[in-house]
């Protein structure tokens, strides 16, 4: 929903028929609010192999199963909002042996691709509700200077998020590692949908 109005959006999918359900409900919220919304429902492939810039928001623990099948990512921006933790009586960074979700999923793709990290400690909620602005500051991480810059800018064209350059993909644990923070704060401390913005 809120790229929609400025991007031409692919959903890929596994299953063909979640993505449909998924654009409709973008395009009728669209409609309502009398936004413009350009989404189609794909297959995981055609979606990599028809985008510019791919963002990977699916579960750490379905990363390898979904990478797997997939090709086409060379030369492509390919944007990581993946955190890897787990929840039992708290919130727990695990990440991988490489350090993080993003330099595990840098193994994952062929060398040329432009891989970067962002979107990470924005809750679901807030990204949900769509009629609320988004207040937040977002860590971008990368190793290519070219592909950092699209992908601030186009964090800077959403809401009221503005991007920070927060250096190479070696960042990348430190910026997954805030998410579980994050969610600890706002369980000990009854908050809803706690974030970061710098000042």
């Amino acid at each position: 929903m809120r790229l929609s109005c400025i991007h031409e959006i692919l959903i890929g999918s596994r299953d063909q028929e979640k993505a449909k359900c998924t654009g409709e409900v973008c395009l009728n919220e669209a409609c309502k609010r009398g936004l413009p919304c350009r989404v189609e429902c794909v297959s995981n492939q055609e979606a990599v192999e028809r985008s510019e810039v791919i963002i990977l928001a699916i579960p750490y623990k379905h990363l390898d199963s979904t990478m797997s099948g997939l090709t086409g990512f060379e030369g492509k921006i390919v944007i990581s909002p993946i955190n890897p933790m787990e929840k039992s009586e708290f919130f727990a960074y695990i990440p991988p042996v490489e350090g993080s979700a993003a330099l595990h999923l840098k193994t994952l793709l062929p060398e040329s691709t432009r891989l970067c990290l962002a979107f990470n400690n924005i809750s679901g909620n807030r990204w949900r509700d769509i009629d609320q602005e988004l207040e937040y500051s977002v860590a971008v991480c990368g190793d290519d200077a070219e592909s950092k810059r699209v992908v601030m800018e186009m964090i800077d064209q959403i809401s009221l998020l503005k991007s920070y350059d927060a250096g190479p993909l070696a960042m990348s644990p430190v910026v997954e590692g805030l998410t579980p923070l994050l969610n600890n704060i706002a369980k000990c401390n009854r908050m809803k949908d706690v974030g970061v913005k710098f000042v």
